[in-house]
């Protein structure tokens, strides 16, 4: 068990009013356990009702950690998985209203359609008797292609139910992320029976993909909701440099790759400037990059020091980033679970325990223990 302390000095005070703040959180003692191996890639996770979780494996498989792992038999699984470089069986989340129509959604590399390779694909489906089963596909990026990386790809419903998701850039940034009549580089909205909201940003833009929302991005690894505000954020990877955390709101261009504070993996230039008018900034960036993977809002108290703040994975350097935040507003960071592993994924289960999912490793979750007074 790897653990870190966080400490906390502040005294309880009286406002002018009389009023007495809040007392701080205990000293607590952070740590992490192990939960299961067996699980490569641990790519996404979540939560059925009655304590499922789910994990997605990006080699192709699909498992239910219940006591002990239990792997969905691949022939309920779709039959067109493409599990090549960056690509396979990607993120996973369960329909608010699970409970009365049973439905989970996932993203993966899709081989379906014309062309040789695959694109992102969303679906969703149902578990019965431990196996997938009625699939439907609810969006398909095209075309197709045999470059292995940036397919994203995240999935997350907001409060009003409606299912957003992403989808990379496809290695091509010159063509596709400012294009709105091409798929990749995008994130899109749709009703979660995969129909297109009508107040999309796009709907009435000729030549536009009425299902994007924003627009403007490289690879987004890590999607959530911000249960404060309602209001999905996003990160994303740069190239060498540049990794951002943004605020997605629709219509939005996000920059790519015109502008970015990266640059290309041979040290050379390549973005046209860092800022420019109609194009988003972000909440946060990294210089150097971390590599992010996987996202969570910290509710609840279980966590007293990390409550209202985001964490997000770092794959590179091997911990949790913690982003503090003051409403939308980033005012610091800080090093989290150091030396953990390559985090790929990271989630808030809904009795507010913390998941990690670490590449090479399996399943990992967060305690909290207040600290004893000797």
């Amino acid at each position: 068990m790897k653990k870190i302390l966080l400490a906390c000095t502040v005294l309880i005070a009286c406002t002018a009013t009389g009023e007495t703040e809040q007392a701080p959180p205990p000293d607590m003692e952070y740590s992490y356990e192990f939960v299961t191996g067996g699980v490569e890639i641990p790519w996404g996770m979540a939560w059925l009702p009655n304590g499922d979780m789910l994990i997605t494996e990006r080699g192709g498989k699909l498992f239910i950690y219940r006591d002990e792992l239990i792997e969905v038999p691949s022939s309920s699984l779709p039959g067109d998985i493409y599990a090549n470089g960056q690509g396979g069986f990607l993120d996973v989340d369960v329909h608010p209203n699970y409970a009365e129509n049973g439905w989970i959604y996932f993203t993966y590399s899709s081989s379906s359609g014309e062309g040789e390779g695959a694109n992102t694909a969303l679906i969703r489906a149902k578990l019965v008797d431990d196996e997938l089963t009625g699939i439907e596909t609810i969006y398909k990026a095209t075309p197709n292609t045999t470059r292995g990386q940036h397919y994203g790809s995240r999935v997350e419903f907001d409060k009003n139910g409606y299912v957003f998701f992403s989808i990379g850039d496809r290695g091509n940034r010159n063509e596709l992320p400012q294009d709105l009549s091409k798929d990749a580089g995008k994130i899109y909205r749709l009703h979660d029976d995969g129909s297109v909201p009508a107040d999309n940003p796009f709907v009435n833009q000729a030549g536009a993909i009425d299902a994007v929302y924003s627009y403007g991005h490289r690879n987004p690894q890590g999607m959530a909701l911000n249960p404060a505000t309602g209001v999905i954020w996003a990160h994303e990877h740069g190239p060498r440099g540049g990794d951002e955390l943004n605020i997605i709101e629709p219509g939005k261009n996000y920059g790519w790759p015109v502008i970015s504070y990266g640059i290309n993996y041979n040290g050379t230039p390549f973005a046209e400037d860092t800022v420019r008018e109609g194009m988003e900034q972000p909440a946060i960036y990294w210089d150097p990059s971390i590599a992010p993977s996987g996202m969570t809002f910290v509710t609840g108290d279980k966590y007293p020091h990390w409550t209202g703040n985001v964490l997000v994975g770092s794959l590179k350097f091997n911990y949790i980033e913690m982003v503090k935040l003051e409403g939308n507003e980033v005012v610091g960071t800080e090093k989290l679970l150091e030396g953990i592993g390559r985090v790929r994924s990271l989630k808030q289960a809904p009795d507010g325990t913390i998941y990690v999912g670490v590449s090479g490793q399996g399943i990992f979750k967060v305690v909290a223990t207040p600290v004893s007074e000797e």
